[in-house]
């Protein structure tokens, strides 16, 4: 081969070309799934939330950070328990997502962060176990590596990006394309998303079933959160097995 010969895997021109785009989505299927693989992760709990809050000034940090701290001291004893533990997942920016790393940092948890190439705002916040911090170019394989693992979802206020992240997850559930049955959807403070979105008018209107409204949770304390979610999440990781890109309920 000579000088001038380039692998087309090793050529950068071709490999972020329109033509190689595929090989870029599946790139972002197949390492994630290695690394996980590798490092025997298999169960998740999400953490959404707007990447705008300060640790200085928000309330919701304060509790995002000390939730994760709590679900990751739930985790490390279930590890004991059941010989499995879970990891808290989160979009690996700032704002919610850096206090939930965070609050799972401190208490001895190995912690992902699933970045995103944006124009601002998104950089891998400190928190993140280093070979646990991924980066992704395409938002849609991101939000399968979100869900893929997931046994539980936690939201906190955010804005456009948390709310896509809400609704794709319950249409996801409701549709029963997301094959996990039963997988908890928990936001919290109530009194937040109540007076951002109504709820019930979407059942008055038809354009949900009234059960639909039972895809998802409210809680308002940390207390609470936990007691909603240490059974659900102990029967999920119990029941649900992964297998080569779905999961079945066994």
């Amino acid at each position: 081969m000579n000088d001038k010969t380039k692998l087309a895997f090793d050529n950068p021109e071709f490999m972020f070309s329109r033509e190689a785009r595929m090989l870029r989505i599946a790139s972002e299927y197949i390492e994630p799934d290695t690394r996980m693989k590798k490092l025997n992760i298999n169960h998740t709990v999400v953490f959404f939330g707007s990447a705008r809050l300060k640790p200085e000034s928000s309330e919701y940090y304060t509790a995002a950070e000390e939730f994760a701290y709590r679900l990751a001291q739930l985790s490390l004893k279930m590890e004991k328990d059941m010989g499995q533990k879970f990891y808290i997942t989160t979009g690996g920016g700032p704002g919610i997502m850096e206090a939930a790393n965070k609050g799972a940092s401190r208490a001895g948890l190995p912690t992902i962060g699933l970045n995103i190439d944006l124009p601002f705002e998104q950089e891998p916040n400190p928190y993140i176990t280093p070979e646990l911090n991924f980066d992704f170019h395409y938002f849609f394989m991101r939000k399968l590596w979100f869900l893929y693992q997931a046994k539980a979802i936690v939201i906190f206020p955010g804005g456009f990006g948390t709310l896509d992240e809400f609704f794709e997850t319950i249409t996801l559930i409701q549709t029963r394309k997301l094959e996990k049955t039963g997988i908890p959807v928990l936001l919290y403070d109530g009194e937040f998303w109540n007076d951002l979105i109504n709820f019930p008018k979407l059942v008055d209107y038809g354009l949900i079933s009234p059960e639909d409204l039972d895809l998802f949770h409210f809680f308002n304390d940390i207390d609470e959160g936990i007691d909603i979610l240490e059974p659900k999440l102990k029967l999920a990781m119990q029941n649900i097995r992964h297998y080569f890109g779905k999961t079945r309920d066994i």
